[in-house]
């Protein structure tokens, strides 16, 4: 099932990040909507996390709701429910999904029903996150270009007998007729192993 936070879910919700997943998961968020330019670059600063320099957007009513979506995941992530988080980019005016960044999520179910840790170290961290802060430059060289302003959501996947909080609505997945799909790096905290992959519409010069 494909759930969205609905337009009231943000109000008193603390957020904060549970686990080494989520907040990779966060830092995936950010540098994906500077480098495909859905907010302007002067909403962006910097700021130094895992030891690298990192891309955090400024504008409040955003970071809240990327706070609370990654709050809500991050407790749903340690139960085993969630299968997977899109971003998708879609155009303001007309709505038309242009991107889907899928982050696909496999449980080790032995570690989320002992409660035994297995997470990595940042020395590891850092590593994996400088592969997917490359790859995602990377796509920019051949991800068509947003020709008009855009935002963006996140959807989350999650088993069928799991009921999301009333602020969650469920949500029709946002495919895209006729995408094209690259497979991005893995990621793997020892609990969840998370594969990546952007689709994204072709231009009609290509199709």
């Amino acid at each position: 099932m494909c759930v969205a936070l609905g337009d009231g879910g943000l109000a008193g919700v603390e957020g904060r990040y549970h686990s080494q997943g989520i907040s990779c998961y966060c830092w995936r968020i950010f540098p994906i909507i500077f480098q495909r330019g859905v907010y302007p670059m002067d909403q962006f600063e910097k700021i130094k996390k895992y030891g690298l320099m990192m891309l955090v957007l400024q504008e409040e009513k955003v970071k809240s709701y990327i706070t609370t979506v990654t709050s809500h995941i991050g407790n749903w992530l340690e139960t085993g429910k969630v299968q997977r988080v899109v971003l998708v980019i879609s155009s303001v005016a007309t709505k038309e999904v242009f991107e889907r960044w899928n982050f696909l999520i496999e449980t080790d179910r032995k570690v989320t029903k002992n409660g035994v840790s297995r997470e990595k170290s940042d020395k590891e961290i850092m590593g994996e996150i400088q592969a997917i802060m490359r790859q995602i430059t990377c796509c920019v060289t051949f991800l068509p270009n947003l020709e008009e302003p855009c935002s963006f959501e996140l959807l989350v996947y999650i088993d069928k007998d799991f009921e999301a909080p009333n602020t969650w609505e469920e949500s029709d997945a946002k495919l895209i007729k006729k995408a094209q799909e690259v497979k991005l790096h893995s990621f793997d905290t020892k609990v969840h192993k998370i594969d990546s992959l952007v689709t994204y519409k072709l231009d009609d010069i290509d199709v």
